[in-house]
């Protein structure tokens, strides 16, 4: 490819954080050699860094190019360096309990749990930050009403740190914020670690009571550079009851039992647990298998934490953007039940 067919491709990618400008307007395409694209950045750690890096090489495997390389250079090099490291733990210093919300597959309502779940702790009085920690599929956006937003940055301590979104009393952090609708993000692991670091410690959470990840599906390496990387206190496991989500949530469980890992499980949740019709709210029907969770969670020695039905208004309530925990029906009640215990274990 010419270097114009390139700069072509490369126009697709814009800057969040500088009102949504391409690349070349803000003079940070350094220079192209072939496949291989180098990026500019100035003395000061941009905070999206990680995004535009991976969202450069996302463009030019789409335009076609095979193998590109995205390569970064520092301008004025011989300026002081910043005495704060890349990621720090620093910014997490305020917060009492950081718990992820982990599945051992996808489809299961991870982070409907997760984000019900935050916003049930918010209504019961606490300070409360979600992390959107599923870099391939973030959902957090959507669910929350707050597709299209763009969170700022802020320089504290010769650091920028990303200062998350705030609603229902919740902060919200998610690496949807900094991708388009429908945009594939086509990043390696140890790119896709990176991001997600960055989506936790370069954060300005402040003082919180909890700090929840929406952890990916499954257990691969991302899972692991987390655990070993964030001061995660433990996690809850979200299943559904049919037996080939148990299977997987029992790998899951495994993972944070691992000698190398090593984190408690505070429970279980098993989601979908029964469906209730809107119009009969007495029904029960058992889709997806009877009291598979329960069961599960006895095999494993672990506290079944809670019981979410499958509820139409659920589903309607995450696709329009507001959680269905900040209701009172009884679909809301059960994630206000799940958050009190939650509480209520971690003291």
């Amino acid at each position: 490819m010419t270097r114009e067919e390139i700069l072509e491709l490369l126009r697709s990618v814009r800057h969040p954080g500088q009102g949504d400008r391409t690349l070349e307007e803000l003079g940070m395409i350094h220079s192209i050699e072939g496949s291989t694209v180098t990026l500019a950045f100035s003395k000061r750690r941009d905070p999206l860094a990680e995004y535009l890096i991976g969202a450069t090489r996302a463009a030019l495997i789409r335009g076609g190019v095979k193998d590109p390389e995205v390569k970064t250079v520092v301008l004025d090099e011989a300026a002081p360096k910043k005495k704060a490291p890349e990621f720090s733990l620093e910014t997490l210093t305020g917060v009492r309990h950081i718990v992820g919300v982990a599945s051992g597959k996808g489809g299961v309502g991870k982070s409907t749990v997760a984000v019900n779940l935050a916003c049930a702790l918010a209504r019961l009085g606490y300070k409360v930050g979600l992390a959107d920690a599923d870099v391939y599929g973030p959902s957090v956006p959507l669910m929350t009403g707050t597709e299209g937003a763009t969170p700022m940055a802020e320089e504290v301590d010769g650091r920028e740190l990303i200062l998350p979104l705030e609603k229902w009393g919740v902060k919200w952090m998610s690496i949807g914020y900094f991708a388009s609708r429908g945009q594939a993000l086509i990043w390696r692991g140890p790119m896709a670690s990176n991001a997600l670091k960055q989506m936790i410690l370069q954060v300005k959470w402040d003082d919180l009571d909890f700090l929840l990840v929406d952890m990916p599906p499954g257990t691969g390496d991302i899972h692991i550079s987390l655990l070993q990387e964030v001061p995660m206190e433990g996690a809850i496991l979200v299943t559904t009851p049919q037996d080939v989500a148990l299977a997987d949530v029992e790998k899951g469980a495994n993972m944070f039992r691992n000698k190398q890992i090593a984190r408690p499980i505070f429970g279980l949740v098993e989601n979908m647990a029964w469906f209730t019709p809107e119009e009969h709210p007495e029904e029960k029907y058992y889709i997806f298998g009877r009291d598979g969770g329960a069961r599960m969670a006895e095999e494993l020695g672990i506290e079944l934490l809670g019981r979410i039905p499958l509820v139409q208004s659920i589903r309607e309530s995450g696709d329009a953007g507001t959680p269905v925990a900040l209701g009172s029906r009884p679909d809301s009640q059960a994630f206000l039940a799940l958050a009190g215990k939650l509480a209520e274990k971690l003291g």
